[in-house]
């Protein structure tokens, strides 16, 4: 994955997007993600109900972020499968403990697999596509 797009994403919160299974978008902010070593992107679920019903039917989902200070921005497209254990899904339950004191807790993690990654950065590179077609 690019240094510029990983830097965006691990710096930034996300906007993740998937088609409801009656036809409508859904869209949530998310702040329990992370960028994998492997190239693939985790988000953790504490209160994805909607989202993980859309991924459960379909698998497709989208991922904006942008610096607010640069307006600098990619769209990350790519497909998403379910996991309720394992390191990412451990990393996560830390975190909701820690955030949310024992009130809520991550349940699991989408982990996201890229196929293509687009410029959303106002300007002439404004929709370049840097992965995939």
């Amino acid at each position: 994955m690019d240094e510029n797009v990983k830097k965006i994403l691990e710096n930034n919160l996300w906007e993740i997007a998937t088609v409801c299974i009656k036809g409508f978008p859904n869209v949530v902010p998310v702040g329990f993600k992370a960028v994998l070593d492997d190239g693939k992107l985790a988000v953790g679920d504490v209160f994805l109900k909607q989202t993980l019903a859309n991924v459960e039917a379909n698998h497709r989902i989208a991922i904006s972020a942008y610096d607010p200070k640069t307006s600098e921005g990619y769209q990350v497209k790519g497909t998403a499968e379910y996991v309720t254990e394992g390191p990412v899904v451990d990393q996560f339950k830390a975190m909701a403990k820690e955030l949310f004191h024992g009130a809520c807790d991550a349940k699991g993690a989408l982990i996201i697999t890229p196929n293509k990654i687009v410029v959303t950065t106002p300007g002439p590179d404004n929709k370049k596509v840097l992965m995939g077609e």
